[in-house]
């Protein structure tokens, strides 16, 4: 679901990231805060598995398409959901700047659809549903509701902020009426796979998911950060490999109502601006190789002519596994920031 800049115009696009910036400096006020230091490791190895876990696309049976797995729900209960939109926040910009998935005139859309809607509306719904319960069908409940919840948001989000931009021949009533029910099915996964986690969580460190409990120290701490971490690796450098070859639901639904798998960025202003130096910076487009000539891009591939799979490449495991260090280190740096900040704060009051 992560939107190009070629759905969005300057003004919309700019409203966003203004929107989506006073969020996070919001959410950035109350984890330096918190001070919680055991938060600042768990952010970093989250956000490096979230990383992985988004480029393996699952297919849709019966549809065409594909999806992936949001994370903004699985951030919020682990870490809460102010820490949570931070994170979401590291993976979209790296991804954004460095692999080229999601424009970056989009990328205040993105983030606001991807984190501020499983933070702060998806979220409260689980901890109501739940109950303060990490297992069993009450828990599995809470967990699909509200990534149902916070999956449709983020899709209507997105034909919300498309219209309103007018700069696409989307109309408002086709591209919701197929946005929903394929963002539908792909919340039901999520659902599903945020259920697992917690549980597993739960049953090997249930103190992790109290709201109430103690820190963790370091020692309680480290089996769970070497696990993710080694999850990360296996995600992003193997099971990468596996990932639906279809489209996902976004360039899907496109396809569905213009009868192209994609739309072609406007070649003039902030848009062939930022598209130059997204090209700059983007040393992995599309969690590949820059080609070495000067042959055009690959065009997108449509429902009917998928790609071999499984897709053995060395380029999306280095991919997987740059990704993932690149965003450990954006969140990492977050966190040692803000609880740095907080303790000089609370120093200078004492």
């Amino acid at each position: 679901m992560h939107m190009a800049d070629a759905l969005i115009s300057p003004a919309v696009g700019g409203s966003l990231w203004a929107l989506s910036g006073t969020v996070i400096a919001v959410c950035a006020r109350k984890v330096r805060h918190s001070l919680r230091d055991n938060l600042v490791p768990m952010m970093g190895v989250m956000g490096a598995f979230i990383f992985a876990a988004q480029m393996i696309n699952f297919t849709i049976p019966a549809t065409g398409s594909s999806g992936h797995l949001g994370g903004g729900l699985i951030l919020s209960i682990l870490l809460g959901p102010y820490a949570a939109l931070l994170v979401i926040a590291s993976v979209l910009t790296v991804q954004a700047f460095f692999f080229a998935d999601g424009g970056l005139l989009a990328l205040g859309c993105n983030i606001f659809n991807l984190g501020f809607f499983p933070a702060f509306v998806a979220y409260p719904l689980y901890r109501i549903i739940a109950a303060g319960r990490n297992g069993g069908s009450r828990a599995w409940a809470a967990a699909i509701a509200a990534a149902v919840l916070g999956m449709l948001l983020g899709a209507s989000g997105v034909v919300v902020q498309t219209t309103a931009s007018g700069v696409s021949a989307l109309p408002f009533k086709a591209f919701m009426a197929v946005m929903l029910p394929i963002h539908l099915a792909i919340g039901l996964v999520e659902g599903l796979a945020t259920a697992a986690v917690v549980a597993f969580v739960g049953h090997a460190r249930p103190e992790a998911l109290s709201p109430a409990a103690q820190p963790l120290t370091g020692m309680h701490l480290r089996p769970k950060l070497i696990g993710l971490a080694l999850a990360t690796l296996v995600l992003g450098g193997v099971a990468a490999w596996f990932a639906s070859t279809r489209p996902d639901g976004l360039e899907w639904s496109i396809e569905r109502v213009t009868g192209e798998s994609d739309i072609a960025v406007l070649p003039e202003g902030l848009h062939r601006d930022l598209a130059a130096l997204q090209e700059r910076t983007a040393y992995l487009p599309g969690y590949a190789f820059r080609p070495t000539d000067p042959a055009p891009a690959p065009v997108a591939h449509s429902s009917e002519s998928p790609e071999p799979w499984p897709d053995v490449s060395v380029a999306t495991s280095a991919s997987g596994v740059v990704g993932g260090l690149l965003t450990l280190a954006l969140a990492l740096l977050t966190g040692v920031a803000l609880t740095a900040r907080g303790g000089l704060r609370l120093n200078a009051n004492h």
